[in-house]
């Protein structure tokens, strides 16, 4: 997984959500932690909903879900999943919610949806605009992308292929890593009027092997090699390879980034530990 941001959420959805199988899959442990942490009742939103599989989750816990996603595309996969959830393509950073929100959300959650905002004060400060009175927000967002191999396995070799490397973001900046500072998280919350802010370390491990028919799984380094290419990294390294050196040369790079993959199994499946933050606070 690499760093995409911003408009790439809008233009590369449906690539991503091609691919919604495995992410919720891997992922799958941090949804079931935030719908635990954060007792979900009442009207609940989540933010950057994705394909749809904590919202799934909230709707299975009994509450009233809506999923808001920049996305159409995976906003229209997760409609088809959750029919039993509104879904709206807004940006949560300045959308009106009032027709969606009623007498205002009891809870806002998100897995991984809340890193990407231009302006995270003015964001986290819309969203509260739209809290019902003791509202709560639980969502987990990752730390150091230097200690996640969710960011660098497989990712290393495939970046090697790009003609010029690729350009990191600033610490900070909207992506994936944009809370990686606890403190300045924290600040963003408080700005933002939000209390009772919490951030604590958690931890989870992702395994990408799937089922087989004959009973048995996979290895996961196909599905791993597919959530890498699902980036827009991915996208970007195609093109160039196929270009430059057609599709030997490209083949002969997914072989390489397979062998790098399978370069570190555990137990002979791909799997790798998560470092993120569980993050909680309430409307003031």
């Amino acid at each position: 997984m690499t760093d995409d941001t911003g408009p790439s959420w809008v233009e590369r959805g449906a690539d991503w959500a091609s691919q919604g199988e495995i992410f919720d899959r891997i992922l799958a442990p941090a949804a079931d932690a935030i719908i635990e942490r954060a007792a979900v009742r009442g009207r609940v939103l989540d933010v950057g909903c994705g394909t749809g599989a904590l919202l799934e989750a909230t709707v299975a816990a009994g509450a009233s879900a809506t999923g808001i996603d920049i996305s159409p595309g995976m906003i229209e996969v997760a409609a088809r999943r959750v029919p039993q959830a509104a879904t709206v393509v807004a940006d949560a950073q300045t959308a009106d919610l009032t027709d969606v929100a009623g007498p205002g959300f009891d809870r806002f959650v998100s897995r991984f949806g809340v890193m990407f905002f231009d302006d995270p004060v003015a964001a986290f400060a819309n969203l509260r605009r739209f809290a019902a009175p003791a509202a709560g927000m639980t969502f987990v967002c990752w730390r150091s992308g230097r200690r996640n191999a969710m960011f660098t396995l497989g990712t290393r070799t495939l970046e090697s292929a790009l003609a010029a490397p690729p350009t990191r973001p600033a610490p900070g900046a909207p992506g994936p890593l944009a809370f990686d500072d606890a403190d300045r998280l924290r600040g963003i919350l408080s700005d933002a009027g939000w209390s009772g802010v919490g951030i604590e370390p958690f931890e989870f491990t992702s395994v990408y092997a799937t089922p087989a028919v004959d009973g048995g799984r996979t290895d996961g380094v196909d599905e791993r090699l597919a959530v890498i290419l699902a980036t827009s990294t991915g996208a970007e390294v195609e093109q160039q390879v196929r270009a430059r050196s057609g599709a030997a040369g490209w083949t002969d790079l997914l072989g390489r980034i397979r062998d790098d993959i399978r370069g570190s199994m555990v137990d002979g499946v791909v799997a790798h530990p998560n470092y993120c933050w569980m993050v909680t606070a309430r409307a003031r």
